[in-house]
């Protein structure tokens, strides 16, 4: 069974949700989710909260959660390559479809980057375009720069 915990974040109330003790997906602020799920604190989400909780005071560089993303096997991979990216750096799209040993697969990384569905914890939001500048962010560019600030500003720190 799937159920849900929002967490209230600097950048609005994300959604947090957890099928069969692994964390399957995070609602960024107003997104509509489109199935019924129930609203519950399981130990899971009550520690993906906590930890978001470091992350967003900047105690917290790589999250701890059993994740369960579902897309295809590609997919998979790309989200795979986005964990590796350390905290407070980016990479271009060209940069994962290297580590992912498809080179000129950099659209289809966007794609897969696009559908994360568990964005923040695999960080998508580290991935720019070639020339260094955001592109494309399924919770608006606004949030993606947030977050890259956030964890740059604590880098430097």
């Amino acid at each position: 069974m799937k159920v849900i915990q929002y967490y209230h974040s600097p950048i609005g109330p994300i959604g947090i949700i957890e099928e069969e003790q692994a964390i399957t997906r995070i609602l960024y602020p107003g997104e509509i989710l489109e199935e019924v799920v129930k609203e519950e604190e399981t130990s899971l989400l009550k520690e993906a909260k906590k930890q978001m909780d470091a992350y967003f005071a900047n105690q917290l560089q790589q999250f701890d959660l059993p994740l369960r993303p579902v897309g295809t096997p590609f997919m998979q991979e790309v989200w795979k390559a986005l964990l590796d990216i350390p905290y407070g750096e980016l990479r271009s799209y060209k940069d994962i479809a290297e580590a992912v040993g498809r080179n000129k697969a950099y659209r289809a990384v966007g794609l897969a980057n696009n559908r994360n569905p568990i964005p923040i914890i695999i960080p998508c939001h580290r991935v720019v375009g070639a020339n260094g500048k955001l592109v494309g962010y399924g919770g608006g560019l606004e949030i993606k720069e947030y977050l890259i600030e956030l964890e740059q500003k604590s880098v430097r720190d």
